[in-house]
């Protein structure tokens, strides 16, 4: 059995391009067509460049002059920057019970509102214990009460419905 030649990240530089034919472009921007990979090389050769290979799939493949390192460099801080971007949204979890006092209940809508406003997404649990399950009707006015309280704010993603012994609604942000 043969193995596989190991598959280099990024595009092909210098002799790594194996087309007899390129697309030129100098490192000063000017397109100077077709020509052979011998002279394109020689070209970034005498200006001290590399020769990257910018579009692998034309036809000819598009090549341009440039310095590699600073290419490289420069995609780096791009990808870093487009991570730094992204939000990653989590779900916070608020708990609470059917016979919930109203202050407690103010302090959970109020910590639902923060992470509202962090962008993150908020699953509300209900927990019933023991003889509450015959009470779930309470369960449900109290889980349409925290919609109709985060209305403005928040979209329910899922209604209210009941898993076991817990009742589950999850709220997005608006």
């Amino acid at each position: 059995m043969k193995a596989q030649p190991v598959q280099k990240e990024g595009p092909r530089v210098n002799r790594e391009i194996d087309s007899p034919q390129v697309q030129l472009i100098t490192d000063t921007g000017d397109n100077k067509g077709v020509v052979s990979i011998g002279e394109a090389l020689a070209l970034a050769e005498e200006a001290g460049l590399d020769l990257v290979e910018i579009s692998p799939h034309n036809k000819p493949p598009v090549c341009k002059i440039l310095d590699y390192g600073k290419y490289k460099y420069q995609a780096q801080k791009k990808a870093a920057e487009a991570r730094k971007k992204q939000k990653t949204i989590e779900i916070k979890e608020i708990k609470m019970r059917p016979n919930i006092d109203t202050h407690d209940y103010e302090v959970k809508i109020k910590a639902a509102r923060r992470f509202f406003e962090e962008g993150d997404k908020v699953k509300v649990t209900l927990r019933f214990r023991g003889r509450e399950m015959a009470h779930q009707d309470l369960g449900m006015k109290l889980l349409l009460r925290v919609r109709d309280e985060l209305g403005e704010i928040a979209k329910v993603e899922y209604e209210p419905r009941l898993e076991g012994r817990q009742m589950i609604m999850v709220l997005a942000p608006r």
